[in-house]
């Protein structure tokens, strides 16, 4: 008997683009066609590969570029779909319905670059988001004016009650509302250095320290580390040797490694920071994650830290808005001297958002969605990857990957250029030496379905040889 043959299979032969290409264009072919049709299932992306003779990683890239061009969509446990095309809301007819995406207007493409956290996909938090948003809109006039430096005495209160949760007691004399964690650092740095000065941080650090150093002038030294953060002998060594400004460090949940400082390694630290007279700047961006994290250094030292909790990793990464606490209140004039020549003012409209949901409890809940979506998606990697497992925590919503040794870090991105997750080699955190055979994956910035497709896509890349993965592109 002969074997029946897929009717995309001639498409896929008879194409000088690649496989995966050609797979996503027979998917467009067949709509404008009318063979498929809105709400239609795709066949099950290992009984698609064996039907085309093709590697089931050549499958599952296929899938995620029509997916990016918009034509189907994934839902998990069901498998991937037609998407319907975009209807306007206004042409809907019978009530609104609640599903948590825009209608009538095309997803924004996310950075992959950036570490996103989950998206919120829960109808009645996002309506009670939007409800926050339209009582913010009602005193749009007066937003649309240069507001107060710094924050109003109601957005400072609105942010010492937030850090409060992180346990920070944070007087709104010595705190300042700033245009996001990144001009926050900026202004800390343009305060603290000058050009020529040597500043130290983690040996795998925030891509974002590196550019500002570069762009300021200063030496950025990278201090070893082991499974619980920054070595305080390396330290201690590079204090007496090159009398560093500033220590600059992202205790929890490091950002690539997901580390959390332990408590002993923060007094150790912070013991020598104050022996040398070094000033450290404590970046926690993610820590608000966890529910029963440790005590910032600020809350420790709150002498010798500028603290900065921004909320763009714990509500949503267009929040561009954190809470810089300064050591004494007299620093408040000269950072907002800074901040002023490089961002004039935070943006009040993003300001009074997150003050309103702040106040009205909108921000606990979207917090608590984050952490309980990171925790399902940290299992589901570590279900589906093989070992050795990444690195990661259970409220992180990124984790470490070390590839195995006959895969390079460049070849692995490459081969999984298509996937719906971010992938940054170790190169863009690396302060100095050699990078190691490593990736940060995110989790964030795409729905469960996509996490998943993509997270089997890389197990099955990770279990062949990478000449062989490589020969299916």
């Amino acid at each position: 008997m002969t074997q029946p043959t897929h009717p995309w299979l001639s498409l896929i032969r008879g194409s000088d683009k690649p496989r995966y290409v050609a797979i996503a264009d027979a998917i467009a072919d067949d709509l404008r066609r009318g063979r498929l049709a809105p709400g239609d299932r795709l066949p099950p992306q290992r009984t698609l590969a064996e039907a085309l003779d093709v590697d089931f990683t050549t499958v599952a890239r296929g899938y995620n570029e029509a997916q990016r061009r918009g034509l189907v969509e994934s839902r998990v446990g069901a498998g991937t779909f037609v998407r319907p095309p975009e209807t306007p809301a206004a042409a809907v007819p019978g009530p609104a319905a609640p599903a948590p995406v825009r209608t009538g207007t095309p997803r924004r493409a996310a950075d992959r670059s950036m570490n996103l956290p989950p998206e919120i996909e829960d109808p009645a938090l996002i309506a009670r988001m939007r409800q926050g948003w339209a009582e913010v809109g009602e005193d749009l006039v007066d937003l649309l004016r240069y507001q107060e430096f710094g924050g109003s005495p109601e957005e400072r209160q609105a942010g010492a009650d937030w850090l409060a949760r992180r346990g920070l007691p944070a007087p709104v004399e010595r705190l300042l509302v700033c245009p996001g964690t990144h001009a926050a650092l900026l202004a800390v740095l343009g305060s603290l250095t000058k050009a020529g000065d040597v500043i130290c941080a983690e040996a795998l650090t925030y891509p974002g320290l590196r550019a500002l150093a570069a762009q300021s002038g200063l030496e950025l030294i990278g201090l070893p580390m082991d499974g619980d953060g920054i070595l305080p002998d390396a330290f201690a060594e590079v204090c007496r040797t090159r009398a560093p400004k500033v220590l600059y460090c992202n205790p929890t949940l490091q950002n690539p490694t997901t580390i959390s400082l332990p408590a002993e390694r923060r007094a150790a630290l912070i013991e020598v920071a104050r022996r040398h007279g070094v000033t450290i700047v404590e970046d926690d961006a993610y820590g608000a994650l966890p529910v029963d994290g440790p005590p910032p250094l600020a809350a420790l030292a709150p002498d010798i830290v500028f603290y900065i909790g921004g909320l763009a990793k714990s509500l949503g990464a267009g929040l561009r808005v954190a809470y810089l606490v300064v050591p004494e209140a007299r620093r408040i004039w000269q950072l907002s001297a800074h901040l002023r020549a490089t961002t004039v003012m935070a943006s009040p409209l993003t300001v009074a958002l997150a003050t309103r949901w702040i106040t009205d409890g909108t921000a606990d809940a979207i917090l608590a969605a984050v952490r309980a979506e990171s925790a399902a998606r940290q299992v589901l990697a570590r279900g589906i990857l093989p070992t050795p497992k990444p690195r990661s925590a259970p409220e992180a919503f990124h984790f470490w990957l070390r590839l195995p040794d006959d895969w390079s870090r460049s070849t692995f991105a490459a081969t999984m250029r298509t996937s719906t997750i971010g992938i940054v080699v170790s190169d863009a955190f690396t302060v100095s030496g050699p990078p190691p055979e490593a990736v940060r994956i995110g989790l964030g910035g795409c729905c469960a379905a996509e996490v998943r497709m993509a997270l089997e896509m890389m197990a099955h890349t990770l279990s062949r040889p990478p000449a062989l993965a490589s020969a299916f592109l």
